[in-house]
């Protein structure tokens, strides 16, 4: 047992439920159908540029995504995009905010044998538009572990701290799982809590960071491998 740890802190997408897979699902899809302005990794670079200049105004999320995604095709096909394309383009987002948020494997089973340990508080914080992330939280069913649910628009040292105080914690009694280490893992380091990063096999560009060792860090390659640490 880790001294002076508290509370649980829970990243949602890819770590409970798996998310990034239909993002690139569309992505690739949409690519496919304005394949005639270039191929996949031309795509998807110019795409990368309008999210990263879009970020400040639309944050993240599907819905933000399917706005760059639009931006990106009217760039890409100088203003000549068609309402089919647009259409095109809002169902492939569509898809993604119908995500059933269904558990990934050993999470509920692991969450179930935390909460029954009884010696933590278990809380969920994840990024994303407010609307879509309530909904998956909901279908997943996952709720009925966490004492507090908190959706935010970032994740930064600034996110955590407030996340802490609403907890009446110290950073050193926090401990993030998730699966981005640059979202979910060190902005808590920083703080000096703790970590438990879990990679994913799929991840958004904008969430690439370099990645280090650390005395407060753990690292795994499943989700319900995180009982062998903490119980």
């Amino acid at each position: 047992m880790i001294e002076g740890l508290k509370v649980l802190a829970f990243d949602a997408d890819d770590t409970l439920w798996s998310n990034e897979p239909l993002f690139r699902e569309a992505e690739r899809k949409v690519a496919e159908r304005l394949s005639e302005y270039g191929d996949f990794d031309y795509i998807s670079d110019e795409l990368y540029k309008v999210e990263f200049k879009n970020m400040g105004d639309y944050g993240f999320g599907a819905k933000a995504y399917v706005l760059s995604m639009i931006e990106n095709a009217v760039n890409l096909t100088g203003g000549k995009l068609t309402g089919d394309q647009v259409m095109y383009i809002i169902d492939s987002g569509r898809e993604i905010l119908r995500n059933p948020a269904t558990p990934l494997p050993g999470v509920e089973q692991t969450l179930e044998a935390l909460k029954h340990d009884g010696r933590y508080n278990l809380v969920m914080m994840t990024k994303g538009e407010l609307l879509d992330q309530e909904r998956k939280i909901a279908r997943s069913g996952l709720s009925k572990y966490f004492s507090h649910i908190e959706i935010v628009s970032n994740k930064s040292r600034k996110e955590y701290l407030s996340l802490c105080d609403r907890l009446r914690i110290c950073p050193e009694n926090l401990m993030m799982i998730g699966n981005s280490f640059k979202s979910d893992i060190e902005p808590v380091l920083q703080l000096g809590g703790w970590g438990i990063y879990i990679p994913s096999e799929t991840l958004w560009k904008l969430e690439h960071t370099e990645e280090f060792d650390h005395q407060n860090l753990f690292k795994v390659k499943s989700f319900k491998d995180i009982i062998n640490i903490l119980i």
